[in-house]
């Protein structure tokens, strides 16, 4: 991203030159062999090459910026008096081409098509990638203040990276490192001044305000330039391998071609938008980027007693939002306290802006619905009149979506990061078509699968069933369960072995410390019970089934389908708020979960079991769930609820734990080992903050019911997966 780019970079870009041609080394090659002195713990070369990579990034891109304007201003397209319209534009465009070719030429030493890499290492080095490798070869080097930057740097870009915020920890924890160290090193004008305007705004300090959100958009319009001119460049292949090869033998004709990479260009331009609202770390944009700020602005001059400029702002706002009320009335008072013979415009680079926004959208959107293709709209602003009839419905789709994957992304924002490496979130709440649902994987390992299943054959001879009952749900399964004091009492008695039962509990631990951090981070979850399940389904008994395994019930309120509600009171366990279900195997046929609407028909969504699959959610009536049938052998879960309520924590984890301990000092060793795998992804703290010897980097990481019954002791929950 062009708006990341430290000016120092700019430089320093002389340092990614050959010494002996003067050109601009490709930053691809640079890279590359910089990974390769790393793996081969040449920490000085290693720095050297990658810091050369980062400076070679930036002056590629500033030298494509600089020619794009350049060649703009000398080579106007405009209509030839004599030549017929076509000769006098192509002799324009081969004039701008040629341009081109020499002012990259000049500028990078070398043919520009050296320049072109793979979408992997521009990816790398949009996610700061190179700051990576750079933090580890800066500590081995004993650089300790280049290390401190080059690590805040890729955090900054990479907040979910586990690893990462663990060796930034470690590096406030260190003697000789200064606060002062733990610098941007791509920080940009737009977003200090940015953040700085808002907070000013929310401090109700107008005055600041209005001039660090000045600053702030005159650097968002100047980085929407650089973007636009960026996407100038090579003709981007999107199509899959199986498609390139279907059409090779249907090669466009002249224009076809011309238009087709002329829209691409007009796409790409406006996704700009989107690129200079995004904030480093940030998965999605500030919505409204542009005309939020005269939002703000607008309010901020009124405040200050500029009515003038506030007039200004709010005329430039309403060029987006013709009709918005608030602001319309906003600019009859204005022209009542100016007087109807002052002039109010909107400001001359705005009218610019939409007008040449509006333009390009026009030819997108006839390129789309003449042409074929897709265009995902990036302003929510766009007038309904612009976009062709047979398209409206697909648009307004679009807008839908975008709103609520902001909604999603600030939900997910609010989140905590993930305990322990390794686990991945496979399905979030908006792809499982619903709010406070997640699906993670890699909880436990193949191993630890294996073990917990040894367990569970307990369950079936001397473990404990459900109320008494081994077919509490259906005739067509027999239920098998298991608590965690149980197995800890039989691995006493010596019917189990003692590390199985102690990993049941580490299991369930580990998920709690996953779901707590996912879902309330900061805020406390107890256990309200935990549940070693099997269902196997009855041999002879599954021809022409139609029942579930478990019906579709909600776990802290009393599903009513008919009223489209579900009453939290008692029978119901109201005081349960996340709900969880531990997968330890798929060799069964059925037995998978499902989600529905509040009339419990209507299926939102599907989640298959697999060893060390946990899936989580609230347990309220927005998370209606059953599970299907069982038709071939036996499905094993661990089935977790968790609670705010200390009051309803559960009493026999208490007592298991406890014996536990017990067991721990009897054979004199330290309580809380996790068994080998169990925690399997999380590290051990090295002595130094940073591995020295770790491989390429990786990038990447209800309130409780108010009724208090407490659940009698003897019985078992109700509402098992």
């Amino acid at each position: 991203m062009a708006s990341l780019l430290l000016p120092l970079l700019l430089a320093l870009a002389t340092a990614a030159t050959s010494a002996t041609t003067g050109r601009l080394v490709p930053y691809d090659l640079l890279y590359a062999d910089g990974v390769r002195a790393y793996l081969a713990r040449e920490w000085t070369r290693a720095a050297e090459l990658l810091q050369r990579s980062l400076h070679s990034y930036a002056g590629l891109r500033e030298a494509r910026s600089a020619c794009c304007h350049a060649c703009h201003d000398e080579v106007a397209f405009v209509r030839g008096p004599a030549a017929p319209w076509d000769a006098a534009f192509f002799d324009q465009v081969l004039q701008r081409a040629d341009c081109l070719q020499h002012c990259l030429g000049r500028r990078l030493g070398g043919p520009p098509s050296a320049h072109r890499v793979s979408h992997a290492i521009r990816r790398d080095f949009e996610q700061r990638e190179p700051y990576n490798y750079l933090q580890v070869a800066f500590f081995q080097l004993k650089k300790l203040d280049q290390a401190v930057s080059a690590a805040h740097t890729f955090f900054v870009a990479n907040p979910q990276h586990l690893q990462m915020r663990e060796d930034i920890e470690k590096y406030r924890r260190m003697s000789g490192v200064k606060s002062d160290s733990f610098r941007d090193l791509e920080a940009t004008p737009l977003w200090e001044a940015y953040e700085a305007g808002v907070q000013h705004y929310n401090a109700d300090e107008y005055l600041q305000a209005v001039a660090r959100l000045e600053e702030s958009l005159r650097e968002a319009l100047s980085a929407l330039e650089e973007c636009r001119a960026l996407c100038e460049g090579p003709w981007e292949e999107e199509e899959e391998e199986e498609e390139k090869e279907e059409k090779e033998d249907m090669q466009p004709g002249l224009y076809e071609a011309i238009a087709a990479h002329y829209v691409q260009v007009l796409k790409c331009r406006q996704q700009c938008v989107l690129e200079i609202a995004t904030k480093p770390g940030r998965i999605s944009a500030t919505e409204d980027f542009i005309p939020s700020h005269l939002d703000l602005l607008q309010f901020a001059y009124d405040q200050v007693g500029n009515q003038t400029l506030a007039a200004e702002c709010a005329a430039s706002y309403l060029l987006f939002y013709p009709m918005d009320e608030p602001m319309l009335e906003k600019m009859n008072q204005y022209r009542t306290e100016l007087g109807e013979d002052t002039a109010v415009t909107a400001r001359e680079n705005i009218q610019h802006y939409v007008q040449r926004s509006l333009m390009e959208k026009k030819l997108i959107y006839y390129a789309v619905e003449h042409l074929g293709g897709t265009f995902n709209d990036p302003d929510l602003w766009t007038p309904d009149e612009l976009i062709p009839e047979n398209l409206k419905e697909q648009h307004r789709e679009d807008q839908e979506k975008q709103k609520q994957d902001t909604l999603d992304v600030e939900e997910r924002e609010k989140k905590g990061p993930l305990p322990f490496e390794g686990i991945i979130v496979t399905m979030d709440s908006r792809q499982m078509n619903g709010t406070q649902r997640v699906v993670f994987d890699r909880v436990l390992t193949e191993s630890e699968c294996r073990d917990l299943l040894r367990l569970t054959k307990a369950a079936g001879g001397t473990g404990d069933g459900y109320r008494g009952r081994r077919s509490p749900h259906t005739p067509h399964e027999r239920f098998e369960g298991l608590t965690v004091l149980k197995a800890v009492q039989m691995a006493q008695n010596g019917d189990v072995d003692w590390k199985d039962a102690k990993l049941l509990l580490q299991a369930s631990e580990k998920s709690r410390k996953i779901i707590e951090s996912y879902f309330t981070p900061g805020k406390k979850l107890h256990f309200s019970f935990t549940h070693l399940v099997c269902r196997t389904a009855v041999e002879g008994e599954q021809e022409s089934r139609m029942d579930l395994s478990h019906p579709v019930h909600a776990d802290n309120c009393l599903l009513d389908p008919e009223g489209n509600e579900c009453w939290r009171e008692p029978p119901a366990y109201v005081y349960r708020d996340y709900s969880g279900i531990l997968y330890l195997n798929d060799d069964f046929q059925g037995g998978g979960l499902f989600f529905t609407e509040l009339d419990t028909v209507t299926v939102t969504a599907k989640v298959y079991p697999k060893c060390g699959r946990l899936v989580a959610f609230s347990s309220g009536k927005e998370n209606p769930h059953g599970v299907w049938a069982v038709s071939r052998g036996r499905r094993c879960a661990v089935a977790l609820w968790y609670t705010h309520s200390q009051e309803h924590a559960e009493q026999e984890r208490v007592k298991a734990e406890e014996l536990m301990e017990q067991r721990a000092a009897e054979q004199d060793k330290p309580n809380g080992q996790l068994h080998q795998g169990a925690d399997h992804g999380s590290r051990s703290s090295p002595e130094s903050p940073v591995p020295s010897d770790r491989a390429r980097p990786t990038s990447r990481r209800h309130k409780p019911g108010s009724d208090r019954t407490q659940r009698p002791k003897e019985l078992r929950p109700r509402d098992e997966f």
